[in-house]
């Protein structure tokens, strides 16, 4: 799958949730190539700014054209960008990495905190594919503030939670599992690394397969400079050890795959 460097439109940005911005741009050339579970760097305007943030892809119109990208303002770069408004132009790199394998006929898709915004496109890809409502099962993990939970309700029976039980159940994802009995025969996840460990952990206690997309601070996203490696069980032939780039191997493992 070859990666474009084009300069997109913005269509719209808004804020949907404190300091959580949703994006929307004009990228025909990534969009028609692009997969749920990758991603896109986007550049700054600043020259003293080299490297490109990754944000991962919340939606892709095909038939637009157009890439959504749900994010939450944590630094210059992300600070610019909620800046933007129609008809601003931004260079995006993309798309980038490898996604999410629809190989499933029950999926349990579970997101925590930035990590949801990837899994609504899985979502919609599972109800696309004729996967009924019933038999798609959304656990959303958030902080103090819900955000896209809505989208997700109209393709999947969904269950959130939140650590201070503001919202949803008191507890994490793996909570709700327990809480409400929920099964499936693959696990689809992203979210904060101990998040990640523990359904890792979760998948392999109860013998069910599990793909999870990693969280990383990225340098050059394309899998040169070997600054977002986790440990892997076999060895990389790239570095001839036992790591995966995640921007190139990833951001999606199958969870045997790697340590985490």
């Amino acid at each position: 799958m070859s990666k474009v460097k084009i300069r997109a439109e913005v269509v719209s940005c808004k804020e949907i949730a404190e300091e959580i911005f949703d994006l929307v741009i004009k990228a025909e050339e990534i969009a028609k190539e692009a997969v749920c579970g990758q991603f896109v760097s986007l550049y700054t305007r600043d020259s003293a700014t080299l490297l490109p943030r990754p944000i991962s892809l919340c939606g892709i119109d095909k038939e637009k054209g157009t890439l959504r990208l749900v994010y939450r303002v944590v630094g210059k770069g992300t600070k610019e960008f909620s800046g933007l408004s129609e008809g601003y132009y931004i260079d995006v790199l993309g798309p980038l990495g490898n996604g999410f394998e629809l190989n499933s006929e029950r999926p349990v898709i579970m997101g925590g905190g930035i990590g949801i915004p990837p899994m609504l496109r899985l979502t919609k890809e599972f109800s696309e594919k004729g996967i009924k409502k019933e038999d798609i099962s959304v656990i959303l993990g958030y902080r103090d503030e819900a955000f896209l939970a809505d989208e997700f309700s109209e393709y999947a029976t969904v269950y959130l939670t939140s650590d201070s039980g503001k919202i949803g159940l008191k507890g994490n994802v793996l909570d709700a599992v327990k809480e409400y009995k929920i099964s499936g025969d693959m696990i689809y996840a992203c979210g904060p690394t101990p998040m990640l460990r523990a359904i890792k952990n979760y998948a392999e206690e109860n013998n069910v397969k599990a793909q999870i997309s990693l969280e990383e601070r990225m340098a050059c996203g394309i899998g040169a400079c070997l600054a977002c490696v986790c440990d892997s069980k076999d060895i990389d032939d790239h570095s001839k050890v036992k790591n995966k780039r995640i921007c190139k191997d990833g951001p999606v493992f199958y969870a045997e795959e790697v340590e985490i």
